[in-house]
């Protein structure tokens, strides 16, 4: 297609504020549409503007009280750069990630604009917290992006559905684009034995790794209950869990008398020889809209225990490349032993998961997908 001015909308990125999953999927999808385009990106940070890898990020620093002031004000300021950018020439798209921006969406919807739902604050918070004013304050929110957007796109068919049933998006309206993965920058060729020793851990006892936020979401109290009963049978298993939140002292405190070291937030070079030196990774979500760890733990060619929701029960095949469980304890368990009791099943598992990100999930053909929704957005 012929070249568009793009301009991006996202509260975070891979070079200045980064939160979660969002940083790499924005960031590397601005990354392999500027191969082409013209790509601004609109996001938080302390630094001057700058470009990296073809795209000319403009900062800005928000401020408020609570994180729906905060998103009002970081939309304010991300208008106002928009502006002062646009006197160079006008942009054809504006996309919008996720409800923090939705202010900003608002105040330029006379544009042709996409919004991308890489999850809800039903399925961050709904089951949780029912009735908590600040998810229902953000849910508003994402319904309004819904409605006003002229397109709409959702990380798996799963999500997809899920905004058609909780905002009334009609079908038309909106289309999947999956996130993608550099499958190179998760692959590493390293002593596995040698990371484990800095840990603590046998050569040959088998590394079982959590990675991600600390909260209910994640399903890390699951994993939890399903390592007691694994360790029932297994007493040489050992647990690295890497991430932090508001969960971490309750699941220490029930993990006390269990092989399991919280290491908190690592660097992402700690981040990639956990994911190469360990023997299975596990991503026990209660609710997943797709699961980039499930991508990098492909990548290192990793076996993976899922529990079978959202992108995850999408994008696995049981037993092909993964396997899949109840978000449940139990069903957990289960899976894990599966694995590593049977540790060269679950190496051709791994080498499987590859084979499918790299026919499936690099950034090119994401974005040949997207490039089909810009193309929509007048049609």
């Amino acid at each position: 297609m012929e070249s568009l001015n793009i301009a991006f909308f996202c509260w975070e990125s891979m070079y200045a504020e980064r939160v979660g999953g969002l940083a790499s999927a924005a960031t590397n999808l601005a990354e392999t549409l500027a191969k082409n385009h013209d790509v601004h990106f609109y996001t938080r940070g302390a630094m001057p503007d700058q470009t990296i890898n073809g795209v000319r990020y403009h900062y800005c620093r928000p401020y408020g009280k609570s994180t729906v002031q905060y998103c009002e004000d970081m939309s304010n300021q991300m208008v106002e750069l928009f502006h002062q950018t646009e006197r160079e020439g006008r942009f054809d798209i504006l996309h919008f990630h996720d409800w923090h921006p939705i202010p900003a969406l608002h105040q330029l919807q006379d544009r042709d604009t996409i919004l991308t739902f890489h999850s809800t604050e039903y399925g961050r918070n709904g089951n949780q917290h029912g009735n908590w004013w600040e998810y229902q304050e953000i849910s508003g929110k994402e319904w309004y992006g819904g409605l006003i957007a002229k397109r709409v796109t959702a990380v798996s068919t799963v999500m997809k559905h899920e905004v058609m049933q909780l905002y009334n998006i009609p079908d038309w309206k909106c289309d999947v684009v999956p996130n993608g993965i550099v499958p190179r920058q998760y692959r590493a060729h390293l002593d596995a034995g040698d990371v484990k020793r800095s840990y603590g851990i046998h050569p040959y006892a088998p590394l079982i790794l959590f990675v991600g936020r600390l909260v209910y979401q994640k399903g890390p109290d699951l994993f939890i209950e399903a390592i007691r009963r694994v360790c029932q049978h297994r007493w040489d298993a050992k647990v690295v869990v890497a991430g932090d939140g508001g969960m971490r002292q309750f699941l220490q405190e029930r993990a006390r008398d269990l092989p399991v070291n919280f290491v908190g937030y690592i660097p992402d070079s700690e981040y990639i020889r956990l994911l190469n030196a360990c023997d299975l990774v596990v991503i026990p979500s209660r609710n997943e809209p797709f699961g980039l760890v499930l991508l990098e733990a492909w990548s290192a060619e990793k076996p993976v225990v899922a529990c079978d929701v959202g992108g995850l029960s999408e994008n696995i095949d049981t037993f092909v490349n993964g396997i899949k469980v109840w978000p449940e304890a139990d069903s957990l368990a289960w899976g894990i032993s599966n694995m590593i009791d049977d540790p060269g099943n679950a190496e051709v598992l791994g080498r499987r998961g590859r084979s499918k990100v790299d026919r499936q999930f690099l950034w090119d053909p994401v974005v040949r997908k997207l490039e089909g929704t810009y193309t929509r957005v007048n049609a």
